[in-house]
């Protein structure tokens, strides 16, 4: 995708957080949206917003038909960005299963849904984009981030598997690495969260990116580099880094 204005975009998980500040950023530029997340409320508020009128489309990423539906009636459309997303942080043996398998059912099962609803028109048409969210707790297990870290190590891998099939057939095929943005999300956090930004100057970064040569949309970069250096140490060393974070989470009596 080489330009933003006039493109019909469809944002999954705009009603808060990054979701909503990428929404009005490329309304600015003059894109076409179509807004989803489960709570239409949220959405219409942030409708009213924008530069230019947002079709609502409510959905449950968990439910395939739903998504099936905002694609033939809304679309098709040049690009799709997946953002949905749950998380819930704590230590292993506070996890609540129930709540651990509805994240992967969101956060991986919505995003399998997304591509089995807007890929095959992307491939008859010979073109398209599919955007998926991991973040820089993919790139490394850390203690605290259980099952979240998984899920978005599956997206990443997910995302790479899907741009050398993907790129074939014309559809261009990007990931978004964030590192700590101030959302509802993160605002769960217990701990100071380095290099914190603010959605609207990740939403920056985003869409610029969308336009951009490279796969991966990382930032901050100074700490996704270094988040990506921790993961190719060695894993001696790497699990020093890793015990020292639970000793001090354990030390604080969280």
């Amino acid at each position: 995708m080489d330009i933003v204005t006039g493109q019909k975009i469809w944002i999954i998980g705009a009603s808060s957080g990054i979701g909503a500040a990428l929404a009005a950023e490329l309304s600015r530029r003059g894109a076409q949206l179509t807004l989803s997340a489960r709570r239409r409320g949220e959405l219409e508020k942030i409708s009213h917003g924008l530069k230019k009128p947002a079709v609502i489309a409510p959905v449950d990423v968990s439910d395939i038909k739903s998504l099936h539906d905002i694609a033939l009636v809304h679309g098709p459309f040049d690009s799709v960005i997946f953002l949905a997303a749950i998380y819930n942080p704590g230590l292993i043996e506070d996890m609540k299963i129930d709540n651990a398998h509805q994240m992967v059912n969101i956060n991986i099962g919505g995003a399998l849904n997304m591509i089995d609803a807007v890929y095959p028109g992307m491939r008859q048409a010979g073109k398209g984009q599919i955007v998926l969210c991991g973040s820089v707790a993919g790139y490394c297990g850390l203690p605290n981030s259980q099952p979240y870290s998984l899920t978005k190590a599956a997206i990443m891998n997910l995302a790479q598997s899907l741009k050398v099939e993907a790129e074939r057939y014309g559809i261009d095929v990007k990931l978004i690495s964030p590192g700590f943005v101030r959302t509802p999300l993160t605002d769960q956090n217990d701990f100071d969260m380095p290099m914190l930004m603010e959605p609207e100057d990740a939403a920056r970064v985003i869409a610029d990116g969308l336009t951009g040569r490279a796969f991966e949309i990382h930032f901050p970069r100074k700490f996704t580099c270094f988040v990506k250096l921790l993961s190719i140490l060695p894993y001696s060393l790497y699990f020093l880094f890793a015990r020292s974070i639970l000793n001090k989470k354990i030390g604080n009596g969280t």
